[in-house]
Order: structure tokens, then C-alpha cells, then sequence
């Protein structure tokens, strides 16, 4: 036994020893490559193709996910890269918030001492979408659910009430915290599909449903509308080079306090890789490994892999990436205020650590073509990372199937 014991710290620091040099190996890696542009080498020509300069535009669609921690002094850049963004677009286009609109917990109580602060940055992202001229449709994440916890309905109910006093011209879907979907015909030939995927992985009250009706009617939805080009939104990413993906730094495995907090650094070498560990395995609430957002996931790609061309777009985790799966197309953009770490590879096409969101310009002949919005730090778009054409057209003409669809009238600002 003696000899036994002896033996144990030689035997702990082998496995030390080579997690220890994993992690230098992972830092140095990520040192080269964070918070640079990755394209997969199959598409490294994309600076070559563009749209053709002939095309006529027939709909532009801005995907900005997660604003909630927008600067209220004037000078958020993302706010003034979407002025731009709206300026070029004009009536032609819709901005979708894909949720998270208020950090850290939506929007609290009036008497809540988070009120004030709340409030002042959702004013503030609401007073912007004031001055578009087109279509402003917004989507609750687990954020503005009071980040899942079980009163987060009231937070969400107040919420929508609040947007619908202070821009009613907005539409805030699925109304009431409801699954969905909900569909909006943004133009002639191109369908909008709405859920609210946090419905499925929130705790305590929501609006009763049946958990498997949602993805019937999302297939009766999709399969009235093969002949529409389609683009489906929900909060939750289907696929994730970061966070909520499972994948972390070198640094959080020894500093793992700062996935909550960035300027947590209590150092927690080796014991600090057990929470990495455990949300890639078993995951939070908000990850993809939980069981209710595993289960989420698994059957939305079921339904949606039977329609291949289709475009998924997501926020959540706080980058921007891009991914071609079963011949449809998967995007996370989240970086609407913040920023966090995305591994480059896997299954992924592109990838950026920068704030920043995706552009879907939609053409008459059929094309549809994926934009890189990024700012600098005065809010002046950067030269583009990154682009690709989704839709090749032609789209043949079909009479636009109106059940189930929520018609929006072309006047709405």
C-alpha cells in the first residue's frame, strides 16, 4: 500500500502533464488565428464572385442578432453601421432581431433596479429601428426570457408590450411567447418562417402547446412552399464553432469563472477543464448539449433537412458564422454588441470573432447572396470578409400560397 501511494503523484502528473501541454499547444493555435476571418479553403475565392452588377434587387434582409448591450451615447457602431445599412436599403428590406434585445435580463419590472438601465438601451436600439423605412420584425431570446429562469414569461410579455407601445409598427413574433411558426411573406417568392425556439427550452410558465405540433406545421409550411425561396429564424443556433457549441479557449479551462464573467481570472488550472467539460457533454440550460435544446435541435434539422436551399439563421452566440449542411444553409449572427471566441474548421465555412452582422440580398433573377457587415470603430462598414451566393436562380414562378402566412402590408414602416 505504501508503495502504492508513493506512486499516485508520479501517475497524477502524467495526465497533468499532457493537459498542461494540450492547453499551450491550444493557446499558442488560437493566438494565430483569433479574431481573424477564417474561410474554408473550398471557398478562398470568394473575392472573385460577386453579384452581377445587372441584377435587379428584389429584397434585402439584415439578420442582427443579439443588440442588447448597445452603447446609448450616440456612438454604438453597430447602430451606425446599420444607419448605413438602412440608408442603402431604403423600403426594399427588413431588419430581424434574432433576440437577446435587452442584457443581461430583458427587461425587468418597473420598480426592478435594472429598470433604467434596461429600458435606456431598449429606447435607445428601438429609437433606430424608427428610422427605417421598411419592415422591422423582432424575436425574443433566453435573454429577454430573464435568461430562462421560470418568471422569465412576465419578462418576455413586458417586453413585447413595451415594443408595441414604442414601435408599433414593428412586429414582435411569435406573439404572446408562443412556439410559432409564423409566417411573413417579405416579397413576391420569398417566405419568412418564424419560431421561437426558447419556448422549447424554457423553465416554468409558457404558453401550452404540444412540443411536436410546431415542427408539423413548420413541414405542412415548408412543404406548401417549396417554390418560394425560404428563410426560417429562430434564436437558437442548429450548428456552432463557439460557446454554445461546446467549443472554449485555452484560457477558460484555466480561468473557467470567465465564460460568466470575463474579468473573472481565478485561476483554476486542471479542475477548471471540468466545466468546459461539462457543458460540451451536459450543457446549461442555454447549450446545445441540454437535453431540451438537444432535443429542439434533432427534430427542427429533421424537418428542415427535407428541404434542401433552405437558409436557418440564428443568433445566441456572439460572432458570425456561416455553414452549408444537407444543401441548406446555417448562419449565426450574434455579434450584434458583444464578441466571443469561434473556432475556426469542423464543419464550418467562415467564421469572424468581430461585432458585426449577415446581409440576405435577395435578386429578381433568382440569386440570393450572403453579405459581411462589419464596422470599424467609428462605425464605417470594413472591406467585406466575406460573401457567397446561396441561390443560384432562376426561381420559377408559382402563385404564392397564402394560408398560414401572415400577410404584412406593404406600407408598414
Amino acid at each position: 500500500m505504501a508503495t502504492l501511494l508513493s506512486l499516485l503523484p508520479y501517475v497524477l502528473a502524467i495526465p497533468a502533464a499532457l493537459l498542461s501541454g494540450w492547453l499551450l499547444l491550444r493557446y499558442l493555435q488560437e493566438r494565430e488565428y483569433r479574431r481573424r476571418p477564417y474561410v474554408a479553403p473550398t471557398r478562398n475565392d470568394w473575392l472573385l464572385h460577386q453579384p452581377d452588377p445587372a441584377a435587379t434587387l428584389l429584397h434585402r434582409v439584415a439578420l442582427l442578432g443579439d443588440p442588447g448591450a448597445v452603447a446609448t451615447d450616440g456612438t454604438d457602431a453597430i447602430l451606425k453601421l446599420l444607419a448605413n445599412w438602412q440608408q442603402e436599403t431604403q423600403a426594399e428590406g427588413t431588419i430581424i432581431l434574432l433576440g437577446d434585445n435587452v442584457y443581461p435580463t430583458g427587461l425587468p419590472a418597473p420598480e426592478h433596479t435594472g429598470h433604467a438601465a434596461a429600458e435606456k438601451r431598449l429606447n435607445t436600439l428601438l429609437a433606430a429601428l424608427g428610422a427605417f423605412s421598411g419592415r422591422v420584425i423582432l424575436l425574443s431570446g433566453n435573454h429577454d426570457w430573464n435568461k430562462g429562469r421560470p418568471d422569465g414569461y412576465e419578462y418576455l410579455l413586458r417586453q413585447e408590450a413595451y415594443v408595441a407601445e414604442h414601435l408599433p409598427t414593428a412586429f414582435y413574433l411569435p406573439p404572446g411567447g408562443t412556439p410559432g411558426p409564423v409566417s411573413v411573406q417579405l416579397a413576391e417568392g420569398l417566405l419568412l418562417i418564424v419560431l421561437n425556439t426558447q419556448w422549447w427550452v424554457q423553465q416554468g410558465a409558457r404558453p401550452a402547446h404540444d412540443p411536436k405540433e410546431p415542427f408539423r406545421k413548420l413541414r405542412k409550411l415548408l412543404n406548401e412552399n417549396r417554390h418560394q425561396r425560404i428563410v426560417v429564424v429562430g434564436h437558437h443556433p442548429l450548428y456552432s464553432n463557439a460557446l454554445h457549441g461546446g467549443k472554449f479557449t485555452a484560457k477558460q479551462h484555466v480561468f473557467p469563472l470567465t465564460t460568466v464573467y470575463k474579468r473573472a481570472y481565478v485561476p483554476l488550472p486542471f479542475v477548471g477543464s471540468l466545466l468546459p467539460l461539462y457543458r460540451k457533454l451536459v450543457g446549461a440550460a442555454e447549450d446545445m448539449a441540454h437535453p431540451r435544446y438537444r432535443k429542439m435541435r434533432r427534430r427542427l434539422l429533421r424537418v428542415l433537412h427535407e428541404y434542401p436551399n433552405l437558409i436557418y439563421a440564428a443568433g445566441h452566440d456572439h460572432n458570425l458564422q456561416y455553414f452549408e449542411r444537407s444543401g441548406s444553409h446555417f448562419l449565426v449572427s450574434g455579434a450584434g454588441s458583444k464578441t466571443a471566441f469561434v473556432q475556426k474548421g469542423g464543419q464550418a465555412t467562415f467564421v469572424h470573432e468581430h461585432t458585426g452582422f449577415f446581409s440576405l440580398d435577395f435578386y429578381t433573377n433568382g440569386e440570393t447572396w450572403l453579405r459581411t457587415l462589419e464596422p470599424d470603430a467609428d462605425g464605417q462598414p470594413l472591406a467585406e470578409v466575406f460573401r457567397q451566393r446561396l441561390h443560384p436562380g432562376p426561381v420559377v414562378a408559382a402563385p404564392i400560397i397564402t394560408a398560414n402566412v401572415l400577410q404584412v402590408s406593404a406600407d408598414v414602416r
